[in-house]
């Protein structure tokens, strides 16, 4: 089987790392990607590998989960890593990238890599005597949609997630703002202050703000880790307050706020700034209004809106096994985020292990599950566990890992122990794969 070509459906974050996993051990690979033909709602550019929502991957923190997610990748020699690291600019204790350097690295590495042929196309059914890996996304096409209905699962699962508006830096008025961040002394976000008066007619305009409508069903199903700002301050001034307005660590010159808005660079020359934690379901009209009551931000000018956008995503512990394989078609394979983890390194760190998954396929070689100690493994877990009748989306998080001392509270352990089991999966493959040639 090891001379067989392998399909890549989605150039995503899962669909490169498994093509550049899969090309560097010497596999053909076709990847295709359908937006220079027909983009889907939150799409904007033509490049693979696309944030479409934040510019930031999270924590780089070995204390944090998605920090140690990362180390884990980076042992596996993740594309997406590398390309963080070329595109990487000045944020808190985030990677943050410029989203163009980012996702232009990713291309011109894929576009000339000998072994991949990538092919602006749509694919909308597959043919089952190929090998197939489904690295759509959540926002996966109607057409393929209806194909995976027909063929694997009749689940329909979704949830709803938003994106933040972006904003031109000219545009500020940077006298009523300071610099300033949480967890370092290196001001590198922009900080709006709100004293009491402020946030109170500011938290009034955006209750009172129009939406764009969605039915009481739909409204059950924000992805909670990204709901949009509209919706916490509807539950509770304090969602607000305790969560993306939080004032902890934001003092300017002694004062103490009672609220403040975060904005992070969004690209390499300092010419876009994104509102952190300010995902939304406004309408774009009531978006420029909203937010130019703000200090600072009386003339700003809105390069992209924050939009709300429909997730799909399987019920995968019906669906597939440990090593991302369908479980009614073996050269069928899922990858990504349409499995049910949520997040860009979630998603690129799932197509690392569907990567390996698949060419021990090709090499009729039969993997163990990976350990619950790692990260990686614990997510996997989590998404397969056939103890989830109705899988929800997960992102990295201490609380999946798999900790026998559970009575210490140092988390070095888990980071220590993520990177000794990631180790250990690196030489048991070097091992297996040799002895399969």
């Amino acid at each position: 089987m090891t001379n067989k070509n392998v399909n890549i459906i989605g150039g995503g974050l899962a669909g490169c790392e498994i093509a550049w996993f899969l090309a560097n051990n010497g596999v053909m690979v076709n990847l295709f990607e359908s937006k220079k033909i027909k983009k889907n709602e939150i799409q904007k550019s033509d490049l693979l590998a696309e944030l479409v929502c934040s510019n930031s991957l999270r924590s780089l923190s070995k204390l944090n989960a998605a920090g140690i997610l990362k180390e884990e990748m980076k042992l596996l020699n993740s594309l997406i890593i590398k390309a963080a690291e070329q595109a990487k600019i000045v944020s808190d204790d985030a990677l943050s990238v410029d989203r163009f350097m980012f996702s232009s690295f990713i291309e011109n590495t894929i576009i000339n890599h000998p072994n991949i042929s990538y092919n602006n196309e749509e694919i909308t059914k597959l043919n089952n005597d190929e090998i197939n890996i489904i690295a759509t996304g959540p926002l996966t096409s109607e057409k393929l949609k209806s194909w995976i209905k027909q063929n694997i699962t009749q689940d329909d699962m979704f949830f709803y997630d938003a994106s933040s508006p972006i904003v031109e830096k000219d545009s500020i008025d940077f006298s009523k703002t300071y610099w300033q961040n949480r967890h370092k002394n290196d001001g590198k976000y922009l900080c709006v202050g709100l004293d009491e008066k402020q946030f109170e007619d500011f938290y009034k305009e955006l209750i009172n703000a129009k939406k764009t409508k969605l039915n009481e069903i739909d409204k059950n199903n924000f992805f909670k880790g990204c709901q949009p700002i509209e919706e916490l301050a509807t539950k509770s001034k304090k969602l607000l307050i305790n969560g993306p307005l939080s004032p902890n660590n934001l003092n300017n010159n002694d004062i103490n706020y009672t609220a403040v808005v975060q904005l992070r660079q969004d690209d390499s020359l300092g010419n876009l700034f994104s509102f952190v934690g300010f995902q939304t379901n406004l309408k774009w009209g009531e978006q420029d209004r909203v937010l130019k009551t703000l200090p600072g931000m009386k003339n700003i000018k809105i390069v992209r809106y924050g939009v709300l956008h429909k997730n799909y995503y399987l019920n995968s512990p019906k669906v597939i096994n440990f090593n991302q394989q369908s479980k009614v078609n073996n050269n069928l394979f899922f990858s990504g985020q349409i499995t049910g983890v949520e997040g860009y390194i979630e998603s690129a760190s799932s197509g690392i292990w569907t990567g390996i998954c698949v060419l021990a396929y090709l090499r009729n070689i039969t993997l163990r599950p990976l350990s619950r100690r790692s990260m990686i493994g614990a997510l996997n877990y989590y998404i397969t566990n056939p103890r989830h009748e109705n899988l929800k989306p997960m992102k990295a998080n201490l609380g999946i890992l798999d900790q026998k001392n559970k009575n210490t509270k140092s988390e070095f352990y888990s980071f220590d122990q993520s990177q000794q089991e990631i180790k250990t999966l690196i030489n048991y493959l070097r091992h297996c794969m040799i002895e399969s040639t």
